[in-house]
Formats: structure tokens, C-alpha cells, sequence
């Protein structure tokens, strides 16, 4: 009998039977259990929903013509000929080619759009903007290279006083 790595007074017990094995309880030892399968969640589930969180995406390529209404944040990456209403944040990608009337809370504008903008929050006119109608918000941030052609009415709407930026062009990396 060897007694490498015994103790003194321990005793070497005999090798197991298959069927032994078979009636063996898993083994404590964490190497060495099975994996066990993880719970799999779905999407909605795995993690809340964040202001962040784009909900719809209409995308180059695509036209669409009608009412728009949404929660959350949409952006338009293709053409749109209609109505937008919302109290959230509606970006316009600089593919993005709108002929609408505008009702939201923010608006982020990179493509362009022709008819008239009302934001409760905030306008932000993107270096490659190009915009033609009225704007009334209470916040206008202009970048230089934007193309603007309307008239600008800047409200309270409850909140304090109106503030317009006018942003430099930002520089392109070489």
C-alpha cells in the first residue's frame, strides 16, 4: 500500500464498482459536476428599458408615408412624407429625406427635413442639416455648415429662459 499524500491514520479506501458509479451521488467538487444549462431570458426581460434605447429604426432604402407616433427614441435613416408626434427624442440620420410636420420632445437633425418643427426640449441642426420651415423650441443648438431657411421661435414653455448655441463645424479626423 502506498502512502503518498495520506495522512497518518488514514485509510486507503477501495476503487469503486461501475455500478457503484452509476448510484453515486454528482460529485461536490465544483470542477468537476456537469455544467448545468443556464435560464435563458428574453430581451425585454434581461435588462430594463433605458431613455437610451433606440425603439425603432426606419432605415436607408425605406419610404414611408403617414402618421408617425412613438415613445422612446426613433430615428430615420430613410424617406418619411407625413405627421410626427411624440414626447421623446426623434433623430434624423443624415440620409434621411422628411417632408413633415414635427411634434416632439427633442430632434437631432443630420439629414433633411422640409416642414415645420415644434420641440418641447431641444433642436440640434447637425453640420450636414439641411432644414426649410419654422422652428419654436426652447433650445437651438446650430453647428456651421447648416443650411437653415425659416423663421425660429424661441418659447419658455415653462422652463427657463430660451438659449440658442451656435456650434463651430465640428472638424472631420484625418
Amino acid at each position: 500500500m502506498a502512502l503518498w499524500g495520506k495522512k497518518t491514520g488514514e485509510l486507503e479506501q477501495p476503487a469503486p464498482s461501475l455500478s457503484d458509479e452509476r448510484n453515486a451521488p454528482e460529485p461536490a467538487n465544483p470542477v468537476m459536476e456537469k455544467e448545468k444549462p443556464m435560464a435563458m431570458l428574453k430581451k425585454e426581460e434581461e435588462l430594463p428599458r433605458s431613455s437610451g434605447e433606440v425603439n425603432a429604426v426606419l432605415g436607408r432604402g425605406t419610404e414611408f408615408e403617414g402618421k408617425l407616433t412613438f415613445e422612446g427614441e426613433v430615428r430615420i435613416a430613410g424617406k418619411f412624407t407625413g405627421e410626427i408626434f411624440s414626447k421623446d427624442r426623434l433623430q434624423i440620420d443624415d440620409s434621411a429625406r422628411i417632408k413633415a410636420e414635427i411634434s416632439t420632445g427633442s430632434l437631432v437633425v443630420y439629414g433633411e427635413i422640409t416642414g415645420n418643427i415644434r420641440a418641447t426640449q431641444l433642436v440640434e441642426l447637425k453640420a450636414s442639416a439641411r432644414v426649410k420651415g419654422n422652428i419654436e423650441t426652447p433650445s437651438l443648438v446650430i453647428e456651421r455648415g447648416v443650411i437653415f431657411e425659416g423663421s425660429c421661435k424661441m418659447e419658455n414653455l415653462g422652463k427657463g429662459g430660451a438659449t440658442v448655441t451656435a456650434l463651430p463645424k465640428a472638424e472631420e479626423k484625418k
